[in-house]
């Protein structure tokens, strides 16, 4: 019997959107203890643009993407807790999500919803879990707290918005447009500034009457760093947990010092979903909220695997609003 060739985003040196190549590649039996996927919905996160420029590096050739749902087709032999049929999604997988199919070892694996469809659990995986481990793990929200939150518009922030509301938080977030700071508002943010003609650090400052934020959530990097440490109140937490204006790096620690003992930590979310049983547990709390009405999934753009270098260039000149996915049906 023939080997089956499947599309795949294939990537053979770093670069820019133009170094990705849509090839066939063999899909082969799974493993004992793996399971294969047949791909309905892909993830698109920002984090697939650092493995393909290198800011990540990786041992090329390589895949792109950790996030999709879909159906399984075969089973290893050892494989007991999956069967055919099982509908399921990921957002925290060994690199090369961007195919029509793979095995997968099923511990990165979670069963999905009925309620909830391939292309929301394509679209929030990475992003939800994401949110999860910022507002229930690396500092956990109380009702009635205030923070700030940049790129609220994004696919992350959307949810963020969403989240925080449903604690009792109020979210103050960036954006660059009124259009984006509108989305975000519809979405739950409390306050949104618009970072390209307000002063971020001295808006906070009103918003807060002058008692600042207990945590910053910073996806941006080196452009918001500063900024970022300005809005928080002395002993604060800075999260940075991106780098989509590039890395922070240089840091001088006595900066920490003299705006107030404050606390930086650069969280991953493999770290907090290492285990399986705390990253199912923690896509249980995502998936209740979503069934619930209480998360919406916003997907603002739809494309095809031979679209993705597109799609790559749209992420990064900023000119995407909420979740990107690539849809195979």
């Amino acid at each position: 019997m023939p080997t089956e060739m499947v599309k795949t985003v294939w990537l053979e040196k770093n670069g820019g959107p133009e170094v990705l190549q849509v090839v066939e590649r063999p899909l082969i039996a799974p493993g004992p203890k793996e399971v294969q996927v047949r791909h309905r919905a892909i993830g698109m996160n920002f984090i697939d643009v650092y493995f393909r420029d290198g800011l990540y590096p990786g041992a090329l050739p390589h895949g792109l993407g950790f996030e999709a749902a879909g159906d399984i087709v075969a089973v290893g032999a050892e494989v007991t807790d999956f069967q055919v049929g099982d509908r399921v999604a990921y957002g925290q997988s060994p690199i090369g999500a961007y195919t029509e199919a793979r095995n997968m070892p099923t511990d990165t694996l979670v069963k999905l919803p009925d309620q909830i469809s391939y292309e929301e659990a394509a679209a929030m995986m990475l992003k939800g879990l994401t949110v999860q481990y910022l507002f229930r793990q690396t500092y956990r929200l109380e009702p009635g707290e205030t923070i700030l939150f940049h790129a609220a518009a994004g696919g992350v922030g959307l949810i963020a918005c969403q989240w925080a509301k449903a604690l009792g938080v109020k979210l103050i977030g960036t954006s660059s447009t009124p259009e984006k700071m509108q989305l975000a508002k519809e979405h739950g943010a409390w306050e949104m500034i618009n970072y390209t003609q307000e002063d971020v650090a001295k808006r906070v400052h009103e918003l807060t009457d002058g008692e600042l934020l207990p945590v910053v959530y910073d996806s941006v990097g080196q452009d918001t760093w500063e900024t970022s440490l300005d809005c928080l109140r002395p002993r604060g937490l800075m999260v940075s947990f991106g780098n989509a204006s590039g890395p922070v790096s240089g840091v001088n620690l006595g900066i920490l010092a003299a705006k107030g003992s404050l606390y930086v930590t650069r969280p991953i979310l493999g770290t907090y979903v290492a285990d399986p049983a705390v990253m199912r547990r923690s896509a249980k709390e995502l998936f209740d909220l979503v069934v619930a009405g209480q998360i919406k999934i916003n997907i603002g753009q739809r494309y095809r695997l031979e679209e993705v270098a597109q799609a790559h260039e749209a992420l990064v000149t900023r000119q995407t609003t909420g979740a990107t996915i690539f849809t195979l049906d």
